[in-house]
Formats: C-alpha cells, structure tokens, sequence
C-alpha cells in the first residue's frame, strides 16, 4: 500500500500520488504514460486521471503492476478487483502478469495459454492473486526467462507447478534450478510454435522468444519507447556489449517478422510486423552509427 506520509511532492495536486520508496523502474510510466512521468530518479503523477474511467483504470493497473506498492490515492479508494493477468488482445492467450518484482527491478512478466502446455515469460512476483487465476488456466508448463536480471520469483513459480525452466548457458548461474540450457546464437525450438533466439548483448546470455510467429516476448533486449514513438534498445544499461546487441538484432530482422514487441523493461507494442521489421532495421543502423 503507498504510504501518505511518504508523497513525493513533485506529485501533481489530486488524489492519486507516488510515495517516495519508487525505485524509478519506469513500469507505471510504460502502462500509463499520460499519467505518469519523471522527475530525476523516481516516477510522479503528473496528470489525475479524474473521471476518466479508461484513465482510472491504466492507474489502477500501474498501481497493482509496481513492484514496491508505491503507487495510491490520498482518499484509500478501494482496489478494484483482480486486473491480471490482463490478456493483451482478445481471443490471443497471452496476458501481462502485472505483480512485478522489485528483484527483477519491476521488469513485466507474461503467460502464455495454448493447447500445446502454458508459458511464463521471465518472472513476476510470486503471489496466490496471480497463482491461482494461472491455476485456474492450466498451469504452468515452460518457463522461458529472457536473461540473468529478470528471473525474480521463478524457482517458486516452478516448484507450484512443477515447469520446466529454460535459460542461456551463458546467463544460467542466475537460475542453477534450470532443468533446460541452450548454447551459442542458434535458436532452438522449445516446442510447438515456440523459439527460442539467442540475443546476446544486454548479458551474455539474453534471449528473445517468438511463439507462434506473432508475439516476441524481448526481455531488455528491445522496446518500445513512447517518447521516441520508435523501437528502442538501452544502451545505457546494457551490461555486456552493445556492439553484439547491435548484432543480435540484425540476425532478428534477417530471419523473423512479429507483431508484437513484448518486453520486460520499455513499452511494448503492436503494429504491422513489416513495420516492425523496417523500424528493427532501422533501429541497428542507429546503434551501429558511430556516437
């Protein structure tokens, strides 16, 4: 629960704020971007969202995805009920988890329910409001964590539902509990629909994954950015070479096309997938030019 005492005072006057224990992840201002913004190092409210009741709700949802509970109004107006998992268009299966965690520095998480058996996407945290809705969809079959920063919670999600867990060699020391590793830049079939493509760059040991040739689910190795109304990748945070990354992305665009760009840190987004490709292509040409 976001504490009053703590508002930050760069909060606009009104009813919803942000308290100051913000780690600054940006997760609120991906879900909510209209409402929420920074100042220095922590997001605020820098508009209400009034009556606007398609408004109230992106506030509700970035104060039930932020890792740290630092997200409130002023008057304790009661939660709604249960928001995630939130499917992110209808009729497609794959659904935002919210409940993100502050060990993985509020990355985003997502299931995927198919015939085929259940996945999650890097990991969110751990909690029986998102446990049991997942309980009720099949469980969990494949665990695909994208790199060594976002596993968060993923051993208890495993252990509750006895999934498999599949991560780079190169990034597996932050999961010893893996039960599957793949090597070098080839990708690998998981199963039915389900790619795994090695990306290193952001770590060693990043990885993409692409189900059913529509959904790429990219860790922190590529956004959206609503700033840049763009595709993006963090160059400021990325933490083993960024030349390589630049690399990643180009053997990405050569090989696949995608509809959505569904991230752990950044925006994601949904688009035309020759779009996508031309602003990928685009995007390593930038990263690639000289600074």
């Amino acid at each position: 629960m976001a504490r009053i005492d703590l508002r930050h005072e760069a909060n606009v006057a009104g009813d919803w704020f942000v308290d100051t224990r913000c780690i600054d992840c940006g997760t609120c201002r991906d879900i909510a971007p209209d409402l929420f913004g920074a100042v220095g190092w922590t997001s605020v409210v820098v508009a209400q969202p009034g009556a606007d009741e398609s408004a109230t709700r992106d506030a509700w949802l970035a104060a039930q995805a932020c890792p740290t509970s630092s997200i409130g109004t002023v008057s304790r107006q009661p939660r709604p009920g249960r928001l995630y998992p939130r499917e992110i268009e209808a009729g497609s299966g794959v659904f935002d988890c919210g409940y993100c965690s502050e060990d993985s520095f509020g990355a985003s998480a997502w299931f995927v329910r198919r015939p085929m058996g259940n996945l999650l996407i890097d990991s969110p945290r751990y909690t029986e409001a998102l446990a049991a809705p997942i309980l009720a969809a099949g469980g969990i079959d494949h665990i695909l964590l994208t790199h060594r920063d976002d596993v968060a919670d993923a051993r208890r999600w495993a252990d509750r539902f006895g999934a498999r867990v599949w991560i780079h060699a190169d990034d597996a020391g932050a999961a010893p509990f893996a039960t599957d590793r793949f090597v070098g830049v080839e990708q690998v079939v998981i199963g039915p629909g389900v790619v795994a493509i090695p990306t290193p760059g952001h770590t060693r040991g990043s990885a993409v994954f692409l189900v059913d040739g529509r959904y790429l689910f990219t860790g922190d190795s590529l956004a959206w950015s609503h700033d840049r109304q763009d595709l993006t990748a963090f160059r400021d945070a990325c933490w083993w070479s960024w030349p390589a990354q630049a690399d990643s992305l180009a053997r990405l665009a050569a090989d696949h096309r995608f509809a959505w760009v569904l991230p752990g840190h950044g925006a994601r987004v949904h688009d035309d997938p020759e779009i996508l490709h031309e602003r990928l292509d685009r995007l390593v040409e930038r990263m690639r030019a000289p600074r």
